[in-house]
C-alpha cells in the first residue's frame, strides 16, 4: 500500500548555530503545514514494497544537505545528499528579503508590508521550484511541499 506523505520531520540540532523568534516561528509554522498537508514520494524501491508514510530528517554536512528517509518504524530507508551549491544565492535573497519583511512588519504601512511580503513569496517560490528540480529523479514532492522543505532549508543554514 502507498502512502507517499511524510509524517515526521525533524532538523539536527547541531547544523543550526542561532535562531531568533521570528525564525522560530517560520520553522514552526513549516513543519506545522509540512505535516498538516505533503506530498514525498521518493523514487527508489525499498524493502518489502514500502512506500510511506516516512520520517525525514535534514542536515547539513560539508556544505551538503542531507537527507534521511525512515519508515514508520524509524528504520532508515536511505539517506539523500544533495549539492547546496545551486542554493546559495536562493538562500542568501530569502535571509536578505525575510529581514525586510520582519522589519516592515514593525514600521511599515499595510502597502509596504505587501510589497515586501509578494517580493519575499516570489523569491520563495523560485526556491522551491528549484529544490523540485534538483529532487527530480531522486523524489517527488508537490509544490508546497517543496516550499516547507526550502523553508527548513533555509533554517539550517543560519549563522547569526
Amino acid at each position: 500500500m502507498s502512502d507517499p506523505r511524510i509524517i515526521a520531520i525533524d532538523l539536527d540540532d547541531k547544523t543550526i548555530i542561532w535562531r531568533n523568534a521570528d525564525v522560530e516561528q517560520e520553522r514552526r509554522v513549516a513543519i506545522f503545514d509540512l505535516l498538516e498537508e505533503n506530498y514525498f514520494k521518493p523514487q527508489r524501491a525499498y524493502p518489502q514494497g514500502y512506500a510511506g508514510p516516512f520520517k525525514v530528517s535534514l542536515r547539513v554536512e560539508e556544505g551538503r544537505l542531507a537527507i534521511d528517509i525512515k519508515a514508520e518504524s524509524d528504520d532508515l530507508l536511505e539517506t539523500l545528499i544533495l549539492g547546496l551549491g545551486s542554493f546559495r544565492r536562493p538562500i542568501r535573497d530569502y535571509f536578505a528579503i525575510c529581514d525586510s519583511y520582519f522589519q516592515a512588519i514593525r514600521t511599515s504601512t499595510a502597502q509596504q508590508i505587501e510589497t515586501v511580503d509578494m517580493a519575499r513569496r516570489g523569491v520563495h517560490n523560485d526556491a522551491a521550484q528549484l529544490l523540485k528540480e534538483r529532487l527530480e529523479g531522486k523524489i517527488e514532492v508537490d509544490f508546497d511541499t517543496a516550499r516547507r522543505l526550502f523553508t527548513l532549508i533555509c533554517v539550517l543554514h543560519i549563522r547569526g
